[in-house]
């Protein structure tokens, strides 16, 4: 397999025969989807579940341009865990490949559609707020159903942040109390 393939482990060791184990399986995504960049592949043993079956946790993250799909599973073993995670993530990727064929914009980087601004820079106070994590992301232009779809296949329940290609600009998708979604435009003033 040529993509980049990490396997980390939280509160456990991953032992040579669950490192063997998760290389071999993993390998046979890149049969379904061969545009991976790379995968990654968290265990993690939490003794303070509340149920011994949820002890073992496994979840897998494949990155790709354009494209991010995540699955996460629980289990009271390590292998049926990670065995559950990727029959999931089989599953999205067939979803994925299946909406995969309808046209996404005009092809070109948000960042060739998006007008450049000056960076203004905050002025000095007493009291700065502390900024206790950065992410950065790409983003591709996709319309306001492949937003549904990606916030569904990542697992965000809450909200999502996309570039909007119709509208050429940057928009957040959540989730409502009523199990519909709403949408939040941005404007530059």
């Amino acid at each position: 397999m040529d993509t980049k393939t990490a396997i980390f482990g939280k509160n456990m060791e991953v032992s040579d025969r669950v490192n063997d184990y998760a290389m071999k399986k993993i390998s046979k995504v890149g049969r379904f989807l061969p545009d991976i960049d790379d995968i990654r592949i968290d265990l993690a043993y939490l003794k303070s579940a509340r149920n011994a079956a949820d002890r073992y946790v496994a979840q897998i993250t494949i990155r790709g341009k354009g494209y991010i799909l995540r699955t996460e599973e629980r289990a009271e073993d390590i292998f049926a865990a990670f065995d559950i995670s990727l029959d999931k993530m089989v599953r999205q990727i067939e979803r994925y490949k299946g909406k995969r064929n309808r046209g996404r914009g005009d092809g070109v980087p948000a960042s060739g559609v998006a007008p450049e601004t000056e960076s203004g820079q905050l002025e000095a106070t007493e009291e700065m707020p502390v900024i206790a994590r950065r992410k950065k992301f790409q983003m591709v232009p996709m319309d306001e159903l492949e937003a549904i779809e990606q916030m569904q296949l990542l697992g965000h329940e809450e909200f999502f942040i996309f570039y909007n290609a119709a509208t050429s600009s940057v928009n957040v998708l959540y989730k409502r109390k009523d199990g519909t979604y709403g949408l939040i435009e941005s404007e530059i003033a």
